[in-house]
């Protein structure tokens, strides 16, 4: 993912008033080295904790990422593609115990094998050993012709039923022990949904039901994007050893408006009565994918973007799986993360991570992270977007139907009766949000972020308010934090009753890596744990309270 500032948009939104935590001014001095191979620490650490740990913080904090990225002779191009090297937090008792381990799916026991890459990946196209007889090159042509995806699955963690699952984009998802972080079960979407592709980021409502999407390609002449529901009823209560995949309900499926070129997207948004997804003209090209190995070059270079496309905001009814009359559309963006989404007065309201151009995923490519940790780099930039869902279509064409008080966010009537939307910006250089997930859906204040600026490395993180625009930041010198992880305070009162927990990369000589955790309310520490074992960068993360362990 790489930043390249476009043209002169210049956001209009008020400046927010900023309260720092920590003496703000974190140096890049002392670059991360994103393409060193990372030691796995599977037997149990016990970290040094300095201050006090509530007694009600109970459970296990998922982190996954990538930690391997040279085997044998061969290394990977880009950062995303390297092993998954999975990590926990597990807290209890006011101690912290850490562990990691790398995900043994068949890419990894395939790689080490060989003693290389032989799996290919988004950004690195795997190419056999010059050695090998004509035979073991053909095969090779074959997977990688028609490829069978790999099974690195190093971005996220999901659950479905009562089970954990590591995941990446494909359709394969490993499933995991939280408490060991050994790897079991492979797991191929396509036994229950016909999806090639699918999000790392799904949904859950109170009655702990999941909700993801995935993109089914060419099916029987059509491609389209498959919204589904996996029931959180476990197999134990059912008295059957089947995963709760297997009792997963499709909701809705909306056509790709492009037959080999579907839109590229990594998450999507949801309301109690809503899914809202992104079809933006960032679009996979299917024909170049098939022919990307004999031309030398990898998956990621088949992705196209289309600046002079409209994105399309499909908003679909969760209880007809059926989208609504009314047709929405955007300036072309390119959006990874949703934030948060919720109802008011007919209004469905969306906040979301979005760049101008997809030019970020350049940024990650290892021999660019060697080059400078001042990259130019588009601006990520938190936006809102209105939908009116109940209006009155006989209003004329040009009119503002955002009829809300507290958004300048837009939807204004064209000529061929469609709304084009143009969002609020509430603020900008922010990645990795995480809200309190008790707010998932409804309408909510907070979100807790990471902070970039002219460099790949998250500097700060930040708490913000989306009400009155207030930004609290917490930073330290040569200290770079991970994506923000919000944990409830039991029966708390208000929504930034809780902690934030974030683990920590300190490039301070003769200092360890720590967790952090703050207070969300004040954004005040509360206590960090220091891990005698080197920390890592990593992707996304999942909080495992022990009474769902």
């Amino acid at each position: 993912m790489g930043f390249v500032f476009l043209g002169s948009y210049k956001p209009v939104f008020s400046h927010p008033t900023i309260f720092f935590r920590k003496r703000i001014g974190p140096s890049t001095s002392m670059a991360y080295n994103y393409a060193e191979n990372k030691e796995e620490k599977p037997d149990p650490v016990k970290a040094e904790v300095k201050g006090n740990l509530p007694s009600w913080l109970h459970g296990t904090l998922l982190r996954n990422g990538p930690g391997m990225f040279t085997i044998g002779k061969t290394t990977y191009n880009h950062w995303f593609d390297g092993m998954a090297l999975m990590q926990s937090f597990t807290f209890q008792d006011g101690e912290v115990i850490y562990r990691s381990r790398y995900l043994r799916g068949d890419t990894y026991k395939n790689n080490m094998a060989a003693n290389r890459i032989v799996v290919s990946e988004m950004g690195t196209m795997a190419y056999p050993d010059p050695s090998k007889n004509l035979i073991s090159k053909a095969i090779t042509f074959l997977n990688n012709t028609v490829p069978d995806f790999t099974d690195n699955c190093g971005s996220n963690f999901i659950r479905y039923g009562k089970d954990y699952y590591a995941t990446s984009e494909t359709n394969y998802i490993r499933k995991i022990d939280p408490t060991t972080l050994e790897t079991l079960d492979k797991v191929d979407y396509q036994k229950y949904v016909p999806v090639n592709l699918a999000t790392s980021h799904p949904h859950y409502d109170k009655e702990g039901n999941t909700y993801n999407m995935g993109t089914s390609i060419a099916e029987k002449g059509k491609t389209k994007y498959i919204f589904f529901k996996v029931p959180a009823t476990a197999a134990a209560e059912t008295g059957k050893s089947s995963p709760a995949l297997k009792r997963l309900e499709v909701i809705s499926t909306v056509p790709c408006r492009s037959l080999l070129s579907p839109s590229y997207y990594h998450s999507f948004g949801m309301t109690e009565n809503y899914l809202i997804f992104i079809e933006q003209p960032f679009k996979l090209d299917i024909l170049k994918m098939a022919t990307a190995y004999m031309r030398k070059v990898n998956w990621a270079s088949c992705l196209k973007f289309s600046p002079e496309e409209n994105t399309l905001i499909h908003l679909i009814d969760k209880k007809t799986g059926k989208e609504v009359g009314i047709k929405y559309y955007t300036d072309a963006m390119v959006v990874y993360h949703h934030v948060n989404a919720f109802e008011e007065d007919g209004h469905v309201i969306f906040d979301v991570i979005a760049y101008d151009d997809p030019s970020l995923y350049h940024v990650f490519y290892l021999d660019v992270l060697k080059q400078s940790s001042a990259l130019d780099k588009c601006v990520p930039r938190c936006k809102r977007f209105a939908l009116p869902v109940q209006t009155d279509m006989t209003l004329d064409v040009g009119e503002d139907m955002v009829k809300l008080k507290y958004t300048t966010a837009s939807a204004v009537k064209d000529k061929d009766g469609k709304l084009h939307c143009q969002p609020e910006v509430l603020c900008e250089n922010v990645e990795l949000p995480r809200i309190n997930y008790d707010f998932n859906g409804k309408k909510y204040r907070y979100v807790y972020l990471t902070c970039v600026g002219m460099s790949a490395v998250a500097t700060k993180i930040v708490k913000f308010d989306n009400e009155t625009k207030e930004r609290i930041e917490w930073s330290e010198e040569n200290c770079w934090p991970s994506e923000p992880v919000f944990i409830p305070r039991p029966n708390g009162e208000g929504e930034d009753d809780g902690l934030v927990l974030t683990s920590i990369i300190n490039a301070n000589p003769g200092e360890s890596g720590f967790m952090l955790v703050l207070d969300a309310k004040s954004f005040t520490e509360v206590a960090r744990a220091y891990v005698k074992t080197e920390l890592y960068m990593d992707m996304h993360g999942y909080f495992i309270p022990f009474k769902d362990n």
